[in-house]
């Protein structure tokens, strides 16, 4: 009941603390007053915490009333929300509020505006990216601005607002650090989503529709064209996207087959259709247009007309689009993107991802070939080809420096520059000689320097330097400074003046009744005292009074303490030579049927608990055989078997279901783990339940 009436008081403070901040903040926001809500902040006595808490609450309410308002009024001014944002801020810096209200503000008001207002409210945003890097928002708001970023984009299209995806991406490049993992894709993922789908027709449908298409052309049009287009080429040139997409099909050799074949009938088609340069008078008439174009268009209108090309794949329009200038180069710049990536060293990389001495001159002529073409692609191609070249030499550095762990950058000592300039310089000069300097001396040689110097290697300094303290693993073992058990008498002291009857100690509270201190008290006898290993024959069937009769003969060996220890003893005459050595045989059996009792009990939850391991036999092999004929390549594969390994098997047998069953065989004669158990998990985890229900059918 107490703890009822205690929580609904706090409730209670807690909406009186909401309430008092909300007015406070409507007349201090109008006032522009912010000493006003420091007053009012400082009224109420509760925990800074609750304060806090309760203020957010009351600026989150005041937005929302002014959001209902403003919605009403069909308000597009959005300094409001600037200015309030501010005001929230200048709380923050006075310790009134959370750290992450601004941030938690700015995305309550972006869900609740237009994409135009919310455009508008954004550059509030970049401004002040100063203040979001300061040390008391920084850590505490990223995750919030990087939602708040990302739940923007999901709202815009690429294709339509193309200007403001870039602004809240450079925005984000801005804000975060180049170490920000969020955003380098370190694993080197494609984004294997961007399928690009064409026409599947055949060749006559497309010259069907060519044909079409030539009717609308005019006499002069049909003398300019110089190219034929065919559903061969048309099926070829955007097969391409599919090996820009995911480059790593290039690996396979039937689809490189395929590849090169296309590619080299694309770039014959760009050699022998090569574009001239816009003439004079064509020039003067698209001067002309523009300047008809702008008469027309309103300044406000013309960012409008920047847009992010997302080409059509209409058979129809493949012509015409050879003819474009802008898109041959897209394509051409395609091609050496791809081409870097292949001959390039990325970490995440498979090892058996490596070109082939032939495919490697391949890729040296064509990529000549096209840089040739985007020399020759008006206008202004060498300019061109000298931007591409710059850029695909810094993409080099950029995957060095992702190989690398993506280290963060640090401005050198007594430096004036900023930290971009100093990354820039840091990843030109030092890239390539860190690169050199790490191929030029394998590891086998350094770890037989080290051998023969009697030192251990690790590849890691520090790891190297422990590993070198004691060579000798069991010398190092054997250490003092290694021995952390306690002694017999520093364990056991309390527990020996509790058996001290003078002392008074209840049965109850006594050390021996604690199980935990039981279970060190035996690992610790059996390491320290020679009593545990003694042979008994009494019956002590609980752990308290076994630790009790070893207690006693731990204090007996004391050489100070025993008569302090057991008083009771010093009234006791000295035990005749016989006489001990009876009470030892009796002890000793003691311990003996105590320590045969509690084996006995665990050897029967062993035996409860243990079960016979499941085998395999031939009745299941055969039965599961059947199942995994279809998938049994794959299956094969997953269990780690080599590619030639697979297509021995294969020739070997006529059909799936005796190649799965030689699978079979040789998975159980040669895989170490190999077990119904493993086999079933894995087969259950690739969805083939058959297989597994027939596993748990024989076992």
């Amino acid at each position: 009941m107490k703890k009822g009436q205690h929580t609904m008081a706090k409730i209670s403070t807690f909406d009186k603390m909401r309430v008092g901040y909300l007015d406070a903040v409507k007349s201090s926001f109008n006032k522009r007053d912010i000493d006003s809500l420091q007053k009012k902040f400082n009224l109420f006595s509760a925990d800074d915490n609750d304060k806090k808490s309760a203020l957010d609450q009351g600026l989150r309410d005041f937005l929302l009333e002014q959001l209902a308002s403003r919605k009403k009024r069909s308000s597009n001014d959005v300094s409001i929300w600037e200015q309030y944002v501010s005001y929230c801020i200048s709380a923050c810096k006075r310790g009134l509020c959370t750290s992450t209200m601004p941030v938690v503000l700015l995305g309550d008001v972006f869900d609740a505006l237009t994409l135009q207002q919310c455009e508008q409210l954004f550059a509030y945003v970049e401004e002040n990216v100063s203040i979001w890097k300061e040390d008391m928002f920084f850590t505490p708001c990223k995750n919030n601005l990087l939602r708040m970023c990302n739940d923007l984009l999901r709202r815009l299209s690429r294709s339509q607002n193309t200007v403001f995806c870039g602004r809240i991406l450079l925005f984000l490049a801005k804000f975060f650090p180049f170490s920000e993992r969020s955003g380098l894709n370190v694993v080197s993922e494609f984004n294997l989503e961007n399928i690009t789908e064409f026409g599947t027709d055949g060749p006559g449908n497309l010259k069907e529709i060519l044909a079409e298409d030539d009717n609308d052309h005019n006499e002069d049009d049909k003398g300019d064209m110089k190219i034929t287009i065919d559903y061969n080429l048309y099926s070829k040139f955007w097969s391409l996207q599919d090996f820009f997409r995911n480059p790593n099909q290039c690996y396979n050799k039937v689809h490189w087959k395929s590849f090169s074949s296309h590619s080299n009938s694309v770039l014959s088609a760009f050699s022998s259709y090569k574009l001239d340069d816009v003439t004079e008078s064509k020039r003067r008439k698209l001067d002309t247009t523009e300047k008809e174009m702008k008469m027309e268009t309103d300044e406000s209108s013309s960012p409008s007309q920047v847009f992010f090309a997302k080409y059509l794949t209409n058979q129809k329009l493949l012509e015409l689009q050879l003819s474009d200038s802008n898109f041959r180069r897209y394509v051409l710049l395609q091609f050496l993107i791809l081409f870097q990536y292949l001959d390039s060293q990325v970490k995440f990389k498979a090892e058996n991802f490596e070109l082939k001495p032939d495919q490697v001159e391949w890729v040296k002529e064509t990529t000549e070939l096209i840089c040739r073409l985007i020399r020759e692609t008006p206008p202004d191609g060498p300019s061109f080809l000298l931007a591409v070249t710059h850029i695909l030499k810094r993409e080099e550095q950029w995957s060095n420096w992702k190989n690398e762990g993506c280290k963060e950058f640090q401005i050198p000592g007594g430096s004036s520059k900023p930290l971009e300039a100093s990354a820039e310089s840091g990843l030109t000069e030092k890239k390539r000689p860190l690169k050199a300097r790490r191929r030029g001396r394998p590891v086998g040689e350094i770890i037989k320097d080290s051998s023969s110097q009697g030192r251990t290697f690790m590849g890691n300094s520090e790891l190297t330097k422990l590993w070198n303290v004691c060579p000798d693993n069991l010398e190092a073992c054997r250490g003092k400074d290694r021995d952390f058990l306690p002694s017999l008498d520093s364990y056991f002291e309390e527990a020996i003046e509790q058996t001290d009857p003078n002392a008074m100690v209840e049965d109850g509270y006594k050390k021996i009744n604690d199980g935990n201190f039981g279970w060190r008290a035996l690992r610790l006898l059996a390491r320290r005292s020679p009593h545990f290993f003694t042979l008994s024959s009494n019956n002590i069937s609980k752990l308290p009074e076994y630790l009790e009769t070893m207690i006693k003969k731990i204090a007996k060996d004391r050489p100070s303490a025993g008569s302090q220890a057991l008083p009771q003893e010093e009234s006791k005459p000295e035990l005749l030579e016989g006489q001990a050595e009876e009470n030892g045989a009796e002890n000793e059996q003691e311990e003996d049927e105590l320590l045969k009792t509690m084996k006995d009990d665990e050897g029967k939850d062993d035996d409860a608990d243990e079960k016979k391991p499941l085998a395999f036999s031939e009745k299941m092999l055969d039965s599961l055989a059947p199942c995994l004929a279809p998938v049994w390549e794959m299956v094969a594969k997953k269990f780690g078997l080599e590619k030639g390994e697979i297509e021995f098997i294969a020739s070997e047998s006529e059909n799936d279901e005796t190649r799965a069953r030689k699978w079979l065989q040789h998975y159980t004669e040669s895989d170490e783990d190999a077990s119904p158990e493993n086999l079933a998990y894995t087969l259950e985890g690739m969805g083939l339940t058959e297989a597994v229900a027939v596993i748990n059918e024989y076992n």
